[in-house]
């Protein structure tokens, strides 16, 4: 017996030091353990994938859920599932379609009159590196689901947000916002030949310039706006990507990719952390790599830039407009929009001489 024990240690001390390893690596479970009754929450895309796991982990906390997404039948037998895994009844499936601005209309309208608050709005469905395609609207398909889609979604619940203060917003992007660029001359690919690659990213940009106006213009209201790149996750998400398409891929860097790519439960932790931690109430603006607060790409820090996306976005999906949150300089000029770090947006640390602005739906 006794010469099985070496193998069997040295086996035990391995894999015990990859799932550290990986645990390290992937960010790991949500470090708060904070629950949850009685709030409501709203996730889009939330029938498979992160989305379905950050439901099942806020219903497990008590929370009241509503799915929000395109395909009924997968929503519904999501919605089914997780309350028999979780035991909470109060998880409903609501139909939305983000590539339809009445689709998205007539979902923001139920919520609204169904529900008595609205306190976390989870902004989490996209689509990644798909062929050329145009949404219901005539919006390009990553720009419009990714970023235009979820802007009317929040801008619809606005209201009931504030109503519920303190709540929050979560809205899912990715490290690929680093490259990304925003073209105002052609937001939409209608002129120039479509690149899935820089339509991807660009919004994903938009997704963290939409971030910050937002937080700026709910300064004062008890509504806290942050954004998050969950990691590396092994979702339906990425199957225009053609990984482990090849044979050198699913076969020479597969352990890699075990060790680095995890699964939608870990993915789902970041979504659940800026969610319901505590230690994160009041902090708004930030943007967090996992569950790390770092600093976005410099291109999203620049506020004349999301000023100027928030702007095209409301004329788009035809939202009335209201001012933007600008720092006056001294001589009554307006000053050139700041890239400092350290002007991150923290209702705990507010920038006193920003002035609270809003923005309604048209009627």
């Amino acid at each position: 017996m006794s010469k099985y024990i070496l193998p069997v240690s040295v086996f035990g001390t391995v894999f015990g030091c990859a799932v550290l390893l990986k645990n390290h690596v992937t960010g790991g479970p949500c470090p708060s353990k904070a629950k949850i009754p009685g709030k409501t929450v709203v996730i889009t895309g939330a029938n498979t994938g992160i989305g379905k796991e950050t439901a099942k982990e806020l219903a497990k906390r008590g929370g009241r859920i509503i799915m929000g997404c395109r395909d009924m039948e997968k929503c519904e037998a999501a919605a089914k599932e997780i309350r028999g895994q979780t035991l909470n009844p109060h998880v409903y499936a609501r139909h939305i379609d983000l590539a339809s601005i009445k689709s998205i209309r007539q979902f923001a309208e139920r919520v609204n009159q169904e529900e008595k608050h609205v306190d976390v709005l989870i902004n989490n469905a996209g689509v990644m590196r798909c062929p050329a395609g145009k949404t219901e609207d005539g919006f390009d398909i990553q720009f419009g689901v990714n970023h235009l889609g979820h802007f009317l979604l929040t801008n619809l619940l606005l209201e009931k947000l504030k109503d519920s203060a303190p709540s929050r917003v979560v809205n899912l992007t990715s490290l690929a916002h680093i490259v990304g660029e925003i073209d105002f001359n052609d937001l939409n690919w209608d002129n120039k030949k479509f690149d899935t690659k820089r339509a991807y990213c660009q919004s994903k940009l938009a997704n963290v310039l939409f971030t910050r106006e937002l937080a700026l213009r709910l300064e004062g209201t008890g509504v806290t706006v942050n954004c998050l790149h969950p990691g590396v996750v092994a979702t339906e998400l990425g199957r225009h990507t053609g990984l482990h398409q090849s044979q050198f891929s699913s076969s020479v860097l597969s352990p890699f990719f075990t060790l680095l790519v995890k699964g939608p439960e870990l993915g789902a932790q970041p979504s659940v952390y800026l969610a319901v931690a505590e230690e994160l109430e009041g902090v708004t603006g930030c943007y967090y790599d996992v569950m790390i607060e770092k600093e976005p790409a410099p291109k999203a820090l620049d506020q004349e830039v999301s000023r100027r996306l928030w702007e095209a976005s409301a004329r788009l999906m035809g939202l009335e407009q209201a001012p933007s949150a600008a720092v006056p300089a001294s001589n009554g000029a307006q000053e050139k929009p700041s890239t400092d770090p350290d002007t991150k947006i923290r209702a705990k640390h507010p920038l006193s001489v920003l002035e609270q602005t809003g923005m309604n739906p048209a009627v």
